[in-house]
């Protein structure tokens, strides 16, 4: 029964031990890349695009069709041999296979299959992008959860304090050093701490809902992994923005789909041309027959032999020149020629847009690094101004109102200090992401 018991507890451990897996942010990245949705889209597109590969690659084969009729034929009908009109039934049968190969056309095969080839680079892009999207906002989102938590750590430590505080002015009162009034403020202070405990438990709940449904994974129990948030350096990681811009324009996406795109353009220009040309196709065939007459039997040959005698062949290559087509060709070249334009000035507007942002992103980290130096500042100079005040409080110096509005002035600086660390720190990661140096 001992033993039952200690197998029991053991297995209720392990299970708790998994329920309560700590996720890595390079676990949490990896979970949703593989279960999110669009992403699994994409990966369909990027196979459809190599299919067109294949059915273009398709286009320089022979093809191959089989063919075959059969025909009753029933009444009267004049017989080539004795040139009278007889009354007969009769079946008659034909089997033909041909084939045809295109030997040129323009270039249009060779063009169609380096088109389909692009198709295949241009899908694989636009499933790195939605990745990098998805990547930057699991960043985000697991900085969240790390912010809240040191939320609730400082929300924890001044609920302490408070209580520790609690103590003191009972003592105090019992030793009627201070009025009963003072000790309630400070149960009222403390309630208010406990409460805020409590607001900041639920913004980690929340925080770790988001993450846990980003990752499609079940919220009860979802917990991450510790990361160990160093305080940001004063130093900037990129000179100017203009660094950051020439790196990303080798590493994003949307800048690589839009010069793919203008390739694509070319392709688009040079089927069109095709069309001005000849087009020079090879073809063979073989055939062959059966006939059979109800009231003749004795007459008829059997099957296999009038197959064998009725077989014939064919090969010839064919040359079809286009003179005319009301326009058509050099409309559709126009055509191709401008969507060539509109695929240029879209790059253009990619990399404008691109460089941008980048600028907007520098100068929030540089706006966020500012904010987090001087809440640094403001911090350390409340932590003195508490500590004086608690002095000046304890030898009676200082009213509780006072020192009430010091200790309040303490918990903002602590919580400016935390948004600001995580404000920067993400930040600097999304201008690491776009000079593609995010390291998870």
């Amino acid at each position: 029964m001992k033993t039952k018991l200690i197998l029991f507890v053991a297995l209720c451990t392990s299970i708790a031990t998994f329920s309560q897996k700590k996720w890595t942010l390079r676990e949490a990245v990896n979970q949703a890349l593989a279960k999110n949705i669009s992403i699994q889209q994409n990966k369909l597109s990027v196979e459809l695009a190599k299919k067109d590969v294949e059915i273009a690659k398709g286009n320089f084969l022979p093809n191959l069709n089989g063919s075959s009729s059969g025909r009753f034929g029933f009444g009267s009908f004049i017989d080539n041999i004795s040139n009278a009109r007889i009354s007969t039934d009769n079946f008659n049968a034909s089997f033909d296979l041909s084939s045809s190969a295109t030997l040129f056309n323009g270039f249009r095969n060779t063009n169609t299959y380096k088109q389909a080839q692009l198709g295949v680079e241009s899908s694989l892009l636009d499933l790195k992008q939605i990745e990098n999207d998805i990547s930057l906002r699991v960043v985000n989102t697991f900085l969240n959860v790390l912010f809240a938590k040191e939320n609730l750590e400082v929300a924890k430590v001044q609920a302490e304090i408070s209580k520790k505080q609690i103590d003191a002015a009972k003592a105090r009162f019992d030793a009627g050093v201070i009025a009963k009034g003072e000790l309630l403020n400070f149960q009222s202070t403390a309630a208010n701490d406990v409460q805020n405990v409590i607001l900041q438990e639920n913004a980690l709940d929340l925080a770790l809902l988001n993450l846990a449904q980003l990752l499609q994974e079940p919220a009860e129990n979802f917990d991450v992994a510790p990361i160990e948030v160093a305080s940001p350096s004063s130093d900037l990681l990129y000179a100017n923005s203009s660094s950051v811009f020439q790196k990303s324009l080798n590493y994003m996406p949307e800048i690589a789909r839009a010069k793919l795109a203008i390739d694509n353009a070319n392709f688009n220009i040079e089927l069109t041309k095709g069309a001005f040309l000849p087009t020079v196709t090879a073809f063979a065939g073989m055939g062959t027959g059966y006939s059979h007459r109800f009231n003749e039997i004795f007459t008829n040959d059997y099957f296999f032999k009038q197959l064998n005698d009725n077989l014939g062949y064919n090969v010839g290559v064919s040359l079809n020149i286009p003179i005319f087509n009301r326009f058509q060709t050099k409309n559709r070249l126009a055509q191709s020629k401008i969507n060539k334009e509109i695929s240029e000035t879209r790059l253009e507007s990619q990399k404008l847009a691109l460089k941008q942002t980048i600028e907007q992103a520098f100068l929030d980290v540089k706006s966020s690094l500012k904010a987090y130096e001087a809440a640094k500042i403001s911090l350390e100079a409340q932590k003195e101004a508490f500590k004086n005040a608690q002095e000046r409080y304890n030898y009676g110096a200082m009213t509780l109102f006072d020192f009430d509005l010091v200790r309040t002035r303490l918990v903002n600086a602590e919580g400016a200090m935390i948004r600001s660390k995580y404000d920067y720190v993400f930040k600097t990661k999304v201008l690491q992401f776009y000079s593609g140096e995010l390291v998870f």
